[in-house]
C-alpha cells in the first residue's frame, strides 16, 4: 500500500477493522494514482448516517465524493466506486496539465476508457423572475410540480433556489458573497 491515508472519524472510532476497510477498499484506486498521492478520509456519523468523505487533492483540482449509507462498510464500497467512475469520466480534464504525471501512473494517462456521455445541456429555459417569498417560492414549485424552482427573494433581493427534499421538507439554497 502506497497511497498515504490520512483518515479521521467524527462522533466514530476509526478502529482497526475500519481504517484496514478504507484502505483496501480505497486502496484499490492506487493503480491511478502515484505513491506520494495524498488521500484525506473522514469517517462520520449523525444518528443511523454513516458517512465517509474522500477527498484527493491533485494538480489543479480536488477530486471529491461522499457516500452515506446505515453501514459504514457499504458507504465505503459506494464512495470507491464513485470516485473510479469520475476519474474515468474526466480523465482527460484532470490529466492534461504538464503536472498531472506527478499525480496520476502513467498507465491511467496512457489508457484509453470509453468516453462516458459527454455532459451536453440540451434544452435553455428563459423564465420571468418575480419576488417573492421562500414559501411563496415552494408553492409555485409545487404548483408547477417541478422539484426545485429559481425565484428572487423578496426578502434578500438575491435569486435563491428552493427545492424538495425527503419528508415533505423543503430547502432553501442562497448564494453566499
Amino acid at each position: 500500500m502506497n497511497m498515504n491515508f490520512i483518515i479521521a472519524g467524527k462522533n466514530i472510532e476509526v478502529t482497526p477493522g475500519l481504517r484496514s476497510a478504507v484502505e483496501d477498499k480505497i486502496g484499490k484506486l492506487e493503480k491511478y494514482f502515484t505513491p506520494e498521492t495524498e488521500i484525506h478520509v473522514t469517517l462520520s456519523v449523525e444518528k443511523d448516517r454513516q458517512k465517509i468523505e474522500v477527498t484527493i487533492p491533485v494538480k489543479g483540482s480536488i477530486i471529491r465524493s461522499e457516500q452515506v449509507s446505515n453501514d459504514m462498510y457499504v458507504s465505503i464500497d459506494l464512495v470507491e466506486e464513485i470516485i473510479e467512475r469520475q476519474l474515468k469520466k474526466y480523465k482527460h480534464k484532470l490529466t492534461d496539465h504538464k503536472q498531472s504525471e506527478n499525480y496520476f501512473k502513467k498507465e491511467f494517462l496512457e489508457k484509453e476508457y470509453m468516453e462516458e456521455e459527454e455532459i451536453k445541456i440540451i434544452r435553455t429555459k428563459k423564465f420571468d423572475i418575480k419576488p417573492m417569498y421562500p414559501e411563496d417560492a415552494c408553492i409555485q414549485m409545487e404548483l408547477l410540480g417541478h422539484n426545485f424552482f429559481v425565484f428572487f427573494n423578496a426578502e434578500t433581493e438575491q435569486v435563491n433556489v428552493v427545492y424538495k427534499r425527503k419528508g415533505n421538507t423543503y430547502g432553501l439554497i442562497e448564494p453566499e458573497y
